[in-house]
């Protein structure tokens, strides 16, 4: 008989090695954190993949910006360039990501219907015109429980925005020529020169020269929000001179810019400081490219329209056969209804996912917002009537200039 009170030895230092491991891997859980290298749409798929695993504690995720547009690494603080290859550029990014902090975000659900037409093709839209990331935008079974009869029923999800009219055409377009051309895309710059260009050549700068895909928005769909949880459905005037429309949970849109702005307290009541885990989206409106170049002004925005916790549009029966939409950059082009056809697109909100952020961060949490600035509280905010000054200053150099990104010898 030996001295140990364990009867069986081998046992014992099996489950006490398993303890040992259970623990490490309790710890390795609660500091694991995820680096995910691409532009928003690969992002945005990591998010979504993390989130259906339903995890108690998901780990955090830290976005590398080597996209195009980079808004989710740039809304919280990531910057918008490549932080280089280099062994010296690593370890800077990898001691960022140690410390930095974890934010929530809230995720959106998007869904689409489309009454399916005598007669018609089986499938609305051909899968290489959907968004190339599947996990974003994918259609139901006939099992699933958002599935109609008679309607193709599509889901999706995003964290940043939806938009839908002349933008999403512009990316459109730039998606298609990388998809033909792949070899042309492989430089940041020269993308986001290619893109500015298409942006003319599309109509986006001159109205007169648009195709009718891209018409006043209010010609051809009606939106319906639910400002708060738990209130009614109600009808969101959109002004006629409308082109482009943006649901907005990130402050980062384009390449960086804040679409939304800030508001001025006093004079926008309504209106509550944009968070990203608060359950509502931004909802904001653009003429043409001159008015998002707005944006580019101290204080610039676009049309601010609402804040809505949930967003449906409902399209015009024979109004124009399509438009364009673009979720976290991802974008396609869809038909729309004629005749006995119906189209409806609804966004809500469907819970929360986890961000990592420097100290650079431009979100904000309602559960940790930031102490407004003076000029956020009190500055000045280029509103609608003063869009006629702001345009007047396009020949200032002092006030507007292309961003450092744009280089304008592609542009020709």
């Amino acid at each position: 008989m030996t001295g140990s009170s364990c009867a069986a030895p081998n046992l014992c230092q099996s489950r006490n090695a398993q303890a040992q491991w259970d623990k490490f891997a309790t710890k390795i859980q609660e500091k694991l954190r995820i680096i995910v290298a691409g532009g928003d749409g690969t992002a945005g798929w990591l998010l979504g993949v993390v989130s259906d695993l339903k995890l108690a504690h998901p780990p955090p995720i830290a976005t590398v910006p080597l996209g195009t547009g980079n808004n989710l690494p740039f809304a919280f603080g990531w910057g918008k360039k490549n932080p280089g290859t280099d062994q010296h550029a690593v370890e800077s990014f990898l001691r960022q990501v140690k410390g930095a902090k974890e934010m929530k975000i809230d995720s959106w659900h998007l869904l689409m219907r489309m009454k399916i037409p005598k007669g018609g093709p089986l499938d609305p839209i051909a899968p290489l015109e959907l968004p190339h990331s599947l996990h974003a935008f994918g259609r139901v079974s006939d099992t699933n429980e958002l599935n109609m009869e008679g309607f193709h029923t599509f889901r999706g999800g995003f964290w940043n925005y939806f938009s839908m009219g002349m933008d999403a055409e512009v990316s459109y377009a730039f998606h298609s020529e990388r998809k033909l051309h792949p070899e042309k895309f492989k430089n940041q710059l020269v993308n986001q020169s290619t893109y500015a260009k298409l942006g003319c050549t599309q109509g986006w700068f001159s109205p007169s020269l648009s195709q009718n895909s891209a018409r006043n928005i209010a010609q051809f769909a009606k939106v319906m929000i639910i400002k708060n949880h738990g209130d009614q459905w109600e009808e969101l005037l959109l002004p006629h001179s409308i082109k482009s429309i943006v649901c907005l949970n990130l402050p980062s849109f384009s390449g960086g810019f804040n679409p939304w702005g800030t508001p001025r307290r006093r004079k926008h009541n309504a209106f509550t400081p944009p968070y990203v885990d608060d359950g509502h989206l931004e909802v904001v409106g653009f003429t043409s490219a001159w008015h998002g170049l707005v944006l580019l002004a101290p204080n610039g925005h676009g049309t601010r329209l609402a804040q809505a916790h949930r967003i449906k549009f409902l399209f015009h029966k024979g109004a124009i056969d399509q438009t364009y939409m673009r979720i976290d950059g991802e974008p396609w082009r869809q038909p729309l209804p004629s005749d006995d056809d119906t189209v409806m697109v609804e966004i809500s909100h469907l819970g929360q996912v986890n961000i990592l952020a420097t100290n650079g961060c431009r979100s904000k949490s309602m559960h940790n917002p930031s102490t407004p600035t003076a000029q956020e509280e009190e500055g000045v905010d280029s509103d609608e009537e003063t869009l006629e000054a702001e345009f007047r200053k396009f020949g200032a150099a002092d006030t507007f200039k292309l961003p450092d990104e744009i280089d304008i010898s592609h542009l020709s």
